[in-house]
C-alpha cells in the first residue's frame, strides 16, 4: 500500500467529513448553543430584574410601615385628646349638675323652713291664746283679736 493514496485519500475523506458537518450540523450545534445562552441571559436578566423589584418591594413595605406608624400614633394621639376632652366634659357637667343639686336642696331647705316658721308662729299663737286664756280664765274670742294675733305672728 501507498501511504501517499492513503494518507491523501483519508485527508479527502477527512475533508468530505469536516465540509458535511460545517454545513449539515454545525448551524444546529450553533442555533442550539445560541438558544441556550439567549435562555441564560434571560434567566439573568429576569433575576436581576427580580432582585432590583424585591428591592423596591422592600423600600415601599418600609416606607408604608412608616407611614403606618405615623398614622395609629396621630390615631392614638387623637384618641388620648378625645378622651381627655370626654373627662373635662363629664367633671364640668358633673359640676353643673352638682350645682342645680345644691341650688335645689337650699331652695327646697328654705321652703321648708318658712313652713317650719309658720307653723311655729301658728302655735306660738295657739299657745298665746291657750295661756291667755288661762290668765284670764275665761274664753277669749279667736276672731275679735284675729288682727291682734296676727300682728303678733307678724312680730314672732
Amino acid at each position: 500500500m501507498n501511504i501517499n493514496l492513503t494518507l491523501f485519500g483519508q485527508m479527502v475523506t477527512f475533508a468530505i467529513f469536516v465540509w458535511f458537518c460545517m454545513k449539515f450540523i454545525w448551524p444546529i450545534l450553533l442555533a442550539s448553543l445560541e438558544e441556550r445562552q439567549k435562555k441564560i441571559e434571560d434567566g439573568l436578566n429576569y433575576a436581576e430584574k427580580a432582585s432590583r423589584d424585591l428591592a423596591n418591594a422592600e423600600q415601599e413595605i418600609d416606607a408604608k410601615l412608616d407611614e403606618a406608624k405615623v398614622e395609629a400614633s396621630s390615631i392614638i394621639d387623637q384618641a388620648n385628646k378625645r378622651a381627655t376632652q370626654i373627662i373635662e366634659d363629664a367633671k364640668i357637667k358633673a359640676s353643673e349638675e352638682g350645682d342645680r343639686i345644691k341650688l335645689a336642696a337650699k331652695a327646697e331647705i328654705d321652703l321648708e323652713t318658712n313652713r317650719a316658721k309658720e307653723k311655729l308662729r301658728k302655735s306660738v299663737a295657739d299657745l298665746a291664746i291657750k295661756g291667755a286664756e288661762k290668765i284670764l280664765e275665761k274664753s277669749v274670742d279667736k276672731k275679735v283679736n284675729k288682727s291682734l294675733l296676727d300682728k303678733l305672728a307678724k312680730e314672732l
